[in-house]
């Protein structure tokens, strides 16, 4: 759960004023800006952080909903099988969890920052309508992480959908989470789940 919450914060470390900066800046001018923002925000609130967990999960939600792609992210992280036979009202109410599960998890994470720091690099491609940015976060305590962000063109402009810490997907990490909980119950059952997590009765 630990690795779980440090992929989840870097992930939404970039997670702010996504659609304002990436139009006057490059990929890399743009999340460089954003991070800068992010980490002076964690330490402006870091009090707020750890007194206030209202306040944390209102940040988060704040920050997250507006910039992540989170329709194709509640998609991929299902087996196809089990989204393209779930109802609409299923998908809908898996994002609303998966979303809040997503938040829930960030805001625990938020006052685990402890003065890190992001170097971006160069990005190989930016064509098309996809594009990933390496980065390294660099610690005051242990060694330097590697971490790519993938980004995808919309109508509304440039969406997060994953990262990959080390070589681990965000994404495919919680699609093992899944995948695990699918073979022994259906769709309707998991969101079950999530919502007890959700609300605090879940494991």
């Amino acid at each position: 759960m630990k690795k779980q919450l440090v992929i989840i914060t870097l992930f939404l470390w970039i997670l702010f004023s996504v659609s304002s900066v990436w139009a006057s800046d490059g990929p890399v001018g743009m999340l460089s800006s954003i991070s800068d923002q992010m980490i002076a925000s964690l330490k402006a609130h870091q009090t707020t952080l750890k007194s206030n967990p209202g306040y944390v999960f209102s940040l988060a939600r704040r920050l997250v909903v507006p910039h992540a792609d989170l329709d194709e992210m509640a998609r991929r992280v299902l087996p196809p099988s089990t989204w393209n036979a779930a109802s609409p009202q299923q998908r809908v109410q898996f994002q609303r969890e998966f979303t809040t599960l997503l938040i829930r998890t960030y805001a625990s994470a938020l006052a685990e920052y402890k003065d890190e720091t992001v170097r971006f690099m160069p990005v190989r491609n930016d064509s098309g309508n996809t594009v990933t940015v390496d980065s390294e976060i660099i610690r005051t305590e242990g060694p330097t992480i590697a971490v790519s962000y993938r980004l995808v063109r919309k109508d509304s402009g440039w969406k997060l959908y994953d990262m990959i810490v080390e070589g681990v997907s965000m994404l495919e990490s919680f699609r093992s989470q899944f995948s695990d909980k699918l073979n022994q119950e259906n769709i309707a059952q998991l969101i079950v789940d999530l919502r007890e997590h959700n609300a605090g009765h879940g494991g």
